[in-house]
């Protein structure tokens, strides 16, 4: 619906109906009320109104809209033609209440009314010439004025409500254009959230990985000629993390669960952190308390990317040679937390790496609140509460 358009474009056929039937009963008044010139006169001229009607009027009313020339060039026409009709039969005066609200759809508002009056003082003039009476001069009067208030009001009521029509037609427009401005926000929104969770998921996993693979190397470099067992476990500890490094790899391309949890439990995906944790120079223990129960996927994928960030931290800045994870499921929730007894750090002072803002913003996502408190010499605890 374009603001050209409004409710009375759709009912044309209801007021070609009530046109016509207006129509044929004054022609069929006139035509048997008349004598032989006047009924011939004035019946052309009533006929004459239906081509004029439906080539002219018509399609201004349809199109919705038209220019002030038109209009009046419309309303000029069924001045005469009514003129015409009402010189031979003042019955032809009734055609007024089909014509006076044609003029409220083809031209302005003021013009309309203009013309609604003028049509009523036609026909009363007209009807003053052939009775010359005064008593029917001053009742028919009163029915032009009559017919001129009608008018002035069906046609004020007629105005509102196109205007309000055109005014809906116009907020539908500027509705459907934010709509298709906010698909486009939203769509460039969510564009920038995958590229945020990829490049989270690429820290969390590719970039942390490569790094144990690296200090696992480095660590079985250091023991080939003096502990040649201790190398090769490293070398295999390397080779079990590259692989679970390759499977995150290929799990983020086909946004698969994270190759920890696949046929596991968090619990588990917790204990061989852990364990890599503990070869690479911090020795981590895992607690769980509570009663252990299956977990929404992103949530549990939530809690393991924290858990290797959170490690991942410890062995690169604490210099703790102890952690532990906590894992706690109580009724309505699950607590994790990763302590360690490293160099901790004044948080108040920092506002973290990319590591700290990718967990704050992993957990704000699931719905949980995360705490880090850490104080120089004291260590540091990362806890994760989420609602399960």
């Amino acid at each position: 619906m374009t603001s050209s358009q409004h409710a009375w474009s759709t009912k044309l056929g209801r007021w070609d109906s009530y046109y016509g039937v207006i129509f044929a009963a004054v022609l069929t008044i006139v035509w048997v009320t008349s004598s032989w010139p006047e009924r011939w006169i004035g019946g052309a001229a009533m006929l004459a109104m239906i081509p004029w009607y439906l080539l002219v009027g018509r399609p201004m009313w349809a199109g919705g809209s038209c220019s002030s020339p038109r209009a009046a060039t419309y309303i000029a026409g069924v001045f005469v033609l009514f003129a015409a009709a009402n010189s031979q039969n003042p019955y032809a005066w009734f055609l007024g209440f089909a014509l006076c609200p044609q003029f409220f759809y083809v031209a302005s508002p003021r013009l309309a009314i203009w013309a609604a009056s003028g049509l009523n003082l036609v026909g009363w003039l007209m009807l003053v010439v052939r009775v010359h009476d005064l008593l029917t001069a001053i009742v028919s009067l009163a029915v032009a004025a009559a017919g001129v208030s009608f008018s002035v009001t069906y046609g004020g009521w007629i105005t509102r409500i196109i205007e309000q029509s055109r005014e809906r037609a116009d907020v539908i427009e500027q509705l459907e254009a934010t709509r298709g401005e906010l698909a486009a926000v939203s769509r460039e929104a969510g564009m920038l959230a995958e590229r945020q969770r990829l490049a989270g998921d690429i820290h969390d996993t590719i970039a942390q990985g490569f790094t144990s693979v690296i200090m696992l190397i480095q660590a079985a470099e250091g023991e080939i000629g003096s502990d040649p067992d201790g190398a090769r476990r490293h070398l295999r500890l390397a080779a079990e993390t590259a692989r679970e490094n390759l499977a995150d790899a290929r799990a983020l391309v086909t946004a698969l669960a994270p190759a920890q949890l696949d046929g596991g439990k968090i619990d588990d995906a917790l204990r061989r952190l852990a364990d890599q944790a503990a070869d690479l120079g911090a020795a981590t223990d895992v607690e769980v308390s509570g009663s252990p129960r299956p977990l929404d996927t992103a949530a549990e994928v939530m809690l393991l990317r924290v858990s290797q960030e959170a490690l991942a931290n410890v062995r690169k800045h604490s210099g703790a040679r102890q952690a532990q994870i906590r894992l706690s499921y109580a009724p309505d929730s699950v607590r994790l937390e990763i302590c360690d007894n490293g160099m901790g750090f004044d948080p108040a002072a920092t506002n973290g790496g990319y590591g700290l803002r990718g967990m704050r913003a992993r957990v704000g996502e699931a719905g949980g609140q995360l705490t880090v408190r850490s104080a120089p010499g004291e260590g540091t605890s990362v806890s994760v509460e989420v609602p399960a």
